[in-house]
This record gives structure tokens, C-alpha cells and sequence, in this order.
């Protein structure tokens, strides 16, 4: 039996003559596979490089992702560590205050929350102020932050209600002068001008100007207006707490019984009346109607 062959006829262009090329069914076979087997393999190559084309881009979304997560943690990490810092000195700075405001009973101090919490059997130095970057910032730092921030902000809440009550306090204590001049008799003994005896003068005398203004030293309310042939014309405020300033021989008195008056506001005004040699305010400071040294209530130069 003949075996089948193919031919090939190649005709050139401009050739006259023309080239055949048999081959065998067999050889044929073998170039069909081998172009289906290259053919098979060309597809898959591309579908293999476009899968990694898509692959790659994924890959780079996920690297890009896991940079800016990275960086957003770290930076996470540095501000809790930042913020950890702040409290503490804000921790440090409430304490400072706590010992200025004179709050250190150990009631009031656990009352603010300072200490935070039982240190029995504790090993202080083995706690560290910052974690290890190894550790990281977990959530449980978190939450001791959180904590500490609430107990600082009850600390300092109790810091101002109490420097609030003190400058209530301050508000009704007499720390300025009541008038511009200066001091011819301080609070001491010494010889009466009238009688040349030996007494205590209970006030001070601040010798200045006929009708210069005299002003309250203290928020407070006019206790009373009189006119005394010794105090002459005078007025008494009272401050709360059994304080009261008095001022005494007046020329003029510019408020009313009963009125309430703030701290620098012009009650009356610097006279001789009464037992007086010349224009000069006497000022006295009592409490529970004790006479006290005006000079150690002024806060003044």
C-alpha cells in the first residue's frame, strides 16, 4: 500500500521556477502537534502573565496599604507616647498645685484621685514610663491613658472649685490702700498729739489731700454712715467673716446703709472732721471687731 504524502508547492514572485517540499503524513501529524502543543502553550503564557499582571498589581495596592498602615500606626504609637508624656506632666502639675492650694490630707488627696491606686508590693522602677517599641502601643495603654486623663480631670475640677472659693475669699479680704498718700501714724503705740500721752493707735493715718477719693478695700456691704465728734464723719464696711474696715473723719460720704459695694469703688471722701489736726484718712482693720494691722492685710507696694 502506498503511503500518503503531502506536498508543498512554494512559488516565488518573480522566480520562474518553483520549489516543492513532500512530506510524509506522519511528519505532518508531528507538526500539527507541535503547533497545537506551542499554540496551547502560547495561551497559556499569556493567561499566565496577565494573571500576574494582576497579581503584581494587587500586590503593589497591598504593599502601598500596609506602608500608609504602617506609617499610620507608627505615628499612632508616637502620639499616644506624646500624650502619655503630657499627662504626666499635667499629673505632676495638678500635684503641685494640690500642695499650693494646701490640699494634703490623705481624705482630700484620695478624694482627687492622685496616687492612682495601691503601690503595695509594687516594684515602682520596674514599671515602664513608655513601652517598649518592640511592644507597641496596645489597647490596654489605651484605656490606663483614658483612665489617667479622667482621674487628672477630677483632680483638677476639685483644684478649681477650691481656688474659686479662694478668690471669693480674696474678693472680701481688704489688700488695697484706701487712699493715695502717705503714712503719718502706723499701727502702733505713740504719743497723743492732743494729750501727749502715751496710747495705741488702732489704725493708720494716711495723710494726703482734702477731698481725695477714699475707695472700699474689699467687696462688701455698708454696714453703717455716722458722724462722731471723735471719728467725725465715718463709714464702716462690712466683709463677711466677721472682717470690717473702717474710715474714718471724712469730708463726704458718697454711699448709702445697706449698699453693696466692690473693691475699688469710692465710698467717700478724705476730710478733717472730728478729732483730726489736718485732712488725713484713718483706716482700721477688725475682725470680730478686733483691731488688726491694716499693713498685713495690703497687698500693695
Amino acid at each position: 500500500m502506498t503511503k500518503k504524502r503531502f506536498s508543498l508547492i512554494i512559488v516565488p514572485h518573480c522566480a520562474k521556477r518553483f520549489k516543492t517540499i513532500t512530506l510524509s503524513q506522519r511528519t505532518v501529524k508531528a507538526l500539527l502537534a507541535v503547533s497545537v502543543f506551542c499554540f496551547l502553550l502560547l495561551v497559556v503564557f499569556i493567561v499566565d502573565y496577565f494573571s500576574m499582571n494582576v497579581t503584581r498589581s494587587k500586590y503593589k495596592s497591598l504593599l502601598k496599604e500596609a506602608t500608609e498602615q504602617g506609617q499610620l500606626l507608627a505615628d499612632y504609637e508616637n502620639s499616644v507616647r506624646k500624650l502619655r508624656q503630657t499627662i504626666k506632666d499635667y499629673e505632676s502639675y495638678t500635684k503641685k498645685l494640690s500642695v499650693m492650694a494646701g490640699l494634703t490630707s490623705p481624705e482630700v488627696m484620695e478624694e482627687m484621685g492622685i496616687g492612682g491606686g495601691p503601690t503595695e508590693g509594687m516594684d515602682v522602677q520596674a514599671i515602664p514610663a513608655v513601652p517598649p517599641s518592640a511592644q507597641g502601643v496596645t489597647l490596654q495603654d489605651a484605656k490606663e491613658l483614658a483612665q489617667k486623663a479622667e482621674d487628672i480631670g477630677n483632680d483638677l475640677n476639685v483644684l478649681t472649685s477650691y481656688f474659686e472659693m479662694q478668690a471669693v475669699k480674696l474678693a472680701f479680704t481688704p489688700t488695697i490702700w484706701p487712699t493715695i498718700g502717705w503714712v503719718s501714724s502706723p499701727f502702733t503705740y505713740r504719743l497723743d498729739p492732743f494729750t501727749g500721752q502715751k496710747t495705741f493707735h488702732y489704725g493708720i493715718d494716711i495723710a494726703t489731700n482734702f477731698g481725695n477719693p477714699v475707695v472700699a478695700t474689699a467687696d462688701g456691704i455698708v454696714l453703717s454712715i455716722g458722724v462722731d465728734k471723735m471719728a467725725g464723719k465715718n463709714i464702716v464696711l462690712s466683709h463677711g467673716s466677721g472682717v470690717t474696715t473702717h474710715y474714718l473723719h471724712l469730708s463726704k460720704a458718697l454711699v448709702r446703709g445697706g449698699q453693696k459695694i466692690k473693691r475699688g469703688d469710692v465710698i467717700g471722701l478724705v476730710g478733717k472732721t472730728g478729732k483730726a489736726l489736718g485732712p488725713h484718712l484713718h483706716y482700721e482693720v477688725r475682725v470680730n471687731n478686733r483691731p488688726k494691722n491694716p499693713y498685713d492685710y495690703i497687698l500693695e507696694e
